[in-house]
């Protein structure tokens, strides 16, 4: 079921709509040559105009049956593709893990490997806490909205940094991979939303950024009481055409078991809810030059006020 081709509902609804068509057509003929022979001809008139009514409500029918079977088995292989990552990202760990701790029972390894062990794990035990707080993140967001007492002024600048630097020691890459170009600027809401919407941006630029890895963000007070943060990689791009479907729940480009980067789908999915929870937008542009992707986040806020005043002086 989670492999099924779409051929199969789109043929029968194909055929469906041809036994229909040829109904119609031979309903058509029948009440149009009734018609002409009968003594009352409105009844006629009235049974095609009854018929024709009853016709256009199956073809509706067909075509919604013939969307919502698409729309279910494209989302049943997105849960496969979900459940194929998670029991990957899951078992990588977790053999790891118990890798190093039958060499650290079973042997005597010197001090320094020892170090080094530890350190792997913990690394390990953080990839497996990053991927429950995602998809613990992804079910909250079906939650109703945060009541507005929660929210506090949020800036940016700083937030930005302390994403970087996480992501940073997350990937063991230098702190200058993430290059930060940013003005002061505020937005409204609950702290660790906007860490969360930021820091999977950030991720997913490392993740797939080209070798070396080169990140650049940029981050300024917008028009219209708006606050524009760009993040740009030097990656291989999105194709224009999967741009906005990249942000679908369980969606992942290619095959899962083919993939040499982990992950489960929902960190752009998540990215998106935050950013039209908050009255804001994200999408995705080719950069000004070279290779890669820029992922451009739009949110309500403003220049700080003590920035704004100075600004006017």
């Amino acid at each position: 079921m989670s492999r099924r081709s779409l051929s199969t509902p789109i043929l029968l609804a194909i055929v469906m709509l041809a036994l229909l068509a040829i109904l119609t057509v031979g309903w058509v003929l029948v009440i149009v040559v009734g018609a002409k022979e009968a003594a009352w001809p409105g009844v006629y008139w009235a049974l095609l105009a009854v018929g024709a009514t009853f016709i256009v409500l199956l073809i509706v029918g067909v075509v919604l049956y013939l969307i919502l079977s698409i729309k279910a088995i494209n989302l049943t292989r997105r849960q496969s593709n979900f459940i194929d990552s998670v029991t990957h990202e899951l078992k990588s760990p977790i053999a790891s893990m118990k890798l190093y701790l039958q060499t650290l029972s079973r042997h005597q390894v010197d001090q320094q490997l020892q170090v080094d062990f530890h350190r792997f794990m913990l690394e390990d035990l953080e990839r497996l806490d990053h991927l429950i707080n995602q998809m613990l993140e992804a079910g909250r967001l079906d939650a109703d909205r945060p009541e507005e007492e929660e929210s506090e002024d949020v800036e940016l600048s700083k937030l930005l940094c302390d994403c970087a630097g996480t992501v940073c020691m997350n990937y063991r890459v230098p702190a200058e991979t993430i290059q930060l170009h940013l003005q002061p600027c505020e937005v409204r809401g609950r702290r660790v939303d906007f860490d969360i919407l930021f820091r999977n941006l950030l991720d997913n630029a490392v993740k797939y950024a080209g070798s070396p890895p080169k990140v650049e963000v940029w981050a300024q007070p917008s028009s219209g009481d708006r606050v524009a943060v760009r993040i740009v990689d030097n990656g291989r791009g999105v194709p224009y055409h999967l741009r906005r479907k990249i942000f679908g729940r369980f969606v992942r480009l290619g095959l899962e078991l083919e993939r040499e980067k982990p992950g489960t789908g929902l960190g752009l999915y998540i990215v998106r809810t935050l950013a039209r929870r908050y009255g804001g937008r994200v999408r995705v542009r080719d950069p000004e030059r070279g290779p890669g992707s820029v992922f451009e986040v739009q949110l309500p806020g403003r220049a700080p006020l003590a920035a704004a005043e100075e600004n006017k002086s």
